[in-house]
């Protein structure tokens, strides 16, 4: 019996001790950073859960009270790859130090996201849409919206993504440059995660923001999809079909957007005082009437895809964009505002059109020990026609009969190498060089034939180093950029040296706030519309005139930007300052008895503007609303003037999901700005939604400003000898109603796939344009 009772004794004292055994460690990522809320999960040999937790702000796990035996733990979290840890006859507690995970590409394959995540990098933000979030939208330009990231303006009626101020918006698909159109064309269910760039690197150019989506793609089969938007009682719509069709390491894509327009209540009011300088001086105002305006959007894109994703990927992509505008008529009286009797019929009618081809030739080649290399070729065509009728008459005396045919053709090459390395404690580098080179040929005709030919090129040398010391990430970047162009008939070359450094400095306090400060000084070059010794009449007292003298200018940037999150809110902040000393700006004056507009290196453009975001989910991924709001504050001294201006801005955006239902509501005021001087920017805008998804099904309807009679935009001149202030209205556009469709039919099985990382595109037209 004693023998019994010391065995019973020795079994109990065992058990508790099993009882005590603790497993404990810290999960990070290849850069040696934590990661927060990773999925700790201990598992016996026949995959049964025994206890779990998630990893804190310092990626520190503790699992307690674990009994003695074999078990697997599996750690995971989203954007990485799933590591498996054998404990073979566990008997006493461990730690097992530092667990690294490896970024995965597409780790969402299997993986269903119940909540949007999000984790900061120095030069990004990675988000991936929950589940609700991508069931809700029909489309990538959708889930955008969901998303309600900092800054981004997110327009899904016209299709627009854009930021306060002027600053560029680039879209990436697997780091593949795409339009809007491309972007709308992705299935929600595709996209693996959403990479928001606020700090990009050098070879992004001169971009503010890069989004890009990494989507996953089917190993076989392929899908179709078609998004259809139409008002009921306006001739207005956006019309597209995709499809794709893969087989092994191949993937064939089409895609078509179509957006016909025909606007019947299209006028202008404009208001406009000259004052020629020998005390002549006239004070008229255009009383606008109803008139058409009709446009056809179309844009085709055709792919083919090679890749094997650890050792390279090819990509030869056909792409084009137009728009015809057979007729954009406005008609009205010009009235002496000293005499009202004083008036005369007035007629502004222009019919235009634009073909732009063009053909992109990519190659990635992965090589050992984390290098990267990458070419990118694009030619491309530019085809432009305008066609401008001006007059005024009284009764049947034909008082100014002015007509402007231009027709224009550009062509460009882009060639682009990239080298890039990933180094040690995640530390990288890259170089690159790419060169541009254009050359157009414009014939201007007003009663006699003028012609232009220019080229014009650039060639950029850079390399970015990027570096981690504790809490405090940099980025440092340096570059050259030599410019040049030249008009045939001058034996002149104008070409130019820049510097272009650029420097981020990044401090993140936790997971929930950081602080940055970035600057950087790029190079703007003169348009070749702009370059053209050509003169254009506008009315019978203004001219509009380039000037082949504008030289190539400096572009400071300097803004610091922070975010802090607790809860259910999130707030975001920034405060920018640009500077562009001889920035390229207008100008006009007086020359006999003409106004004549032109454009010329004035001394500096500069602008001031803070913003601030707010974001509160109160029902995560259910019901969010974010509002945000700023100033945008712009001095403009140019040779003969100076101007300030400040406008007030507010947005506000509100998402509910329920069940198949989602419903968004938008609010955009206008946001205008001042270069040279001229004042323009859009009017206040509204758009409310409704949809209904059934599977690959989803129908709904919307009004756009539904609380508005009037949709106009406003533009201001304040020059001395001819300043105007011009509203454009479009009655349509006031509780324009439409209905919506999209269907997407996929088949196959997906595998992961990889990125390229980069393209480069030419949508200058190369001629100048005219009109008011």
């Amino acid at each position: 019996m004693k023998t019994f009772f010391t065995a019973l004794l020795l079994c109990m004292s065992l058990g508790c001790l099993g009882q005590n055994i603790q497993l404990k460690g810290t999960i990070k990522n290849e850069d040696k950073q934590a990661i927060e809320f990773a999925n700790i999960v201990l598992q016996t040999r026949d995959s049964n859960m025994v206890t779990g937790a998630s990893s804190d702000a310092k990626g520190h796990f503790e699992l307690v009270n674990i009994s003695a035996g074999t078990y697997r733990l599996v750690i995971s979290s989203v954007g990485y790859q799933t590591q498996e840890i054998w404990l073979a006859d566990l008997n006493q507690s461990r730690n097992l130090g530092e667990i690294y995970l490896a970024e995965e590409a597409f780790a969402l394959d299997n993986v269903t996201v119940t909540a949007s995540a999000q984790r900061s990098e120095i030069d990004r933000k990675i988000v991936y849409p929950s589940e609700r979030q991508q069931k809700a939208s029909a489309n990538g330009v959708d889930l955008l919206q969901q998303l309600m990231l900092p800054r981004l303006q997110v327009d899904p009626v016209n299709n627009t993504i854009q930021i306060p101020g002027d600053g560029e918006v680039q879209l990436r698909i697997n780091g593949v440059k795409v339009t809007n159109q491309e972007i709308r064309a992705l299935r929600p269910d595709e996209i693996v995660r959403v990479e928001y760039h606020d700090n990009p690197g050098l070879r992004y150019g001169n971009a503010e923001i890069v989004i890009n989506y990494i989507v996953r793609r089917p190993e076989t089969g392929g899908n179709f999809g078609v998004d259809i938007m139409q008002s009921p009682h306006v001739a207005w719509g956006n019309y597209q079909a995709s499809m794709k069709i893969n087989h092994k390491k191949s993937e064939f894509s089409a895609n078509y957007w179509g957006g016909p327009r025909d606007f019947y209540g299209a006028y202008r009011d404009n208001q406009e005082d000259f004052n020629l300088g020998n005390g002549t001086e006239l004070h008229r105002y255009e009383k606008g009437v109803p008139s058409h305006w009709k446009l056809m959007q179309q844009w085709l894109n055709v792919a083919y895809n090679l890749q094997d994703n650890n050792k390279y990927q090819f990509n030869v992509s056909l792409n084009y964009s137009g728009n015809n505008v057979p007729i954009k008529r406005f008609k009205g009286q010009l009235i002496n505002r000293a005499d009202e009797t004083d008036y005369v019929d007035m007629l502004d009618e222009t019919n235009s059109n634009y073909h732009r081809p063009s053909l992109d030739v990519y190659y990635q080649r992965n090589l050992k020990k984390d290098q990267v290399l990458i070419f990118d070729v694009v030619g491309t065509y530019n085809k432009e026609f305008s066609d401008r009728l001006y007059q005024e008459s009284r009764e049947n005396d034909m008082l100014t009969d002015i007509r402007n045919k231009v027709y224009g053709k550009k062509y460009s090459i882009i060639g682009e190498g990239i080298y890039e390395k990933k180094l040690a404690n995640g530390n990288r580098w890259g170089a690159g060089l790419r060169h541009t080179h254009s050359f157009s040929n414009n014939d201007y005709i007003n009663g006699h034939t003028y012609r232009t030919e220019m080229q014009q090129g650039s060639t950029y040398l850079y390399g970015e180093f990027r570096g981690k010391a504790k809490k405090l990430d940099y980025m440092l970047g340096i570059g050259g950029t030599r410019s040049f162009y030249r008009q045939e008939g001058s034996v002149d070359l104008y070409q130019y040296y820049t510097f272009n450094p650029r420097l981020t400095l990044k401090y993140t306090f936790n997971d929930r706030a950081y602080l940055r400060l970035r600057s950087s000084i790029s190079n703007e070059m003169p348009s070749l519309g702009n370059l053209s010794a050509i003169d254009q009449v506008i009315d019978s007292l203004q001219i509009q005139r380039g000037n082949p003298n504008l030289e190539s200018y400096l572009y400071y940037r300097t803004s610091l930007d922070g975010e802090w999150s607790k809860g259910i809110f999130h707030t975001y902040f920034s405060m920018s300052y640009n500077y562009k000393p001889n920035a390229i700006m207008d100008e006009k004056y007086v020359e006999g008895n003409k106004i004549i507009q032109t454009w010329d290196n004035q001394k500096n453009w500069q602008s001031l503007t803070p913003m601030i975001q707010l974001r509160v989910s109160p029902v995560a991924n259910m019901l969010q609303f974010s509002v945000s709001g700023g100033l945008n504050h712009y001095i403009s001294n140019g040779n003969t003037y100076k101007h300030r201006y400040s406008n007030w801005w507010m947005d506000a955006s509100l998402s509910a999901n329920w069940k198949n239902f989602s419903f968004m509501y938008q609010i955009m005021t206008n946001q205008n700005r001042l270069v040279g001087e001229t004042v323009s920017g859009d009017e206040n805008a509204q758009v409310l939604m409704l949809n209904y998804k059934w599977k690959d099904l989803r129908v709904g309807a919307g009004v756009i400003n539904p609380f508005t009679n009037d949709y106009k935009t406003i533009s201001e001149n304040w020059n001395q000898y001819a300043s105007s202030r011009k509203s454009n209205h479009l009655q349509e556009s006031a509780h324009m109603a439409f209905i919506t469709l999209s269907y997407n039919f996929s088949f196959g099985r997906h595998y992961k796939s990889g990125s390229k990382k980069v393209s480069n595109q030419d949508s200058d037209s190369g001629i100048m344009q005219t009109g008011k």
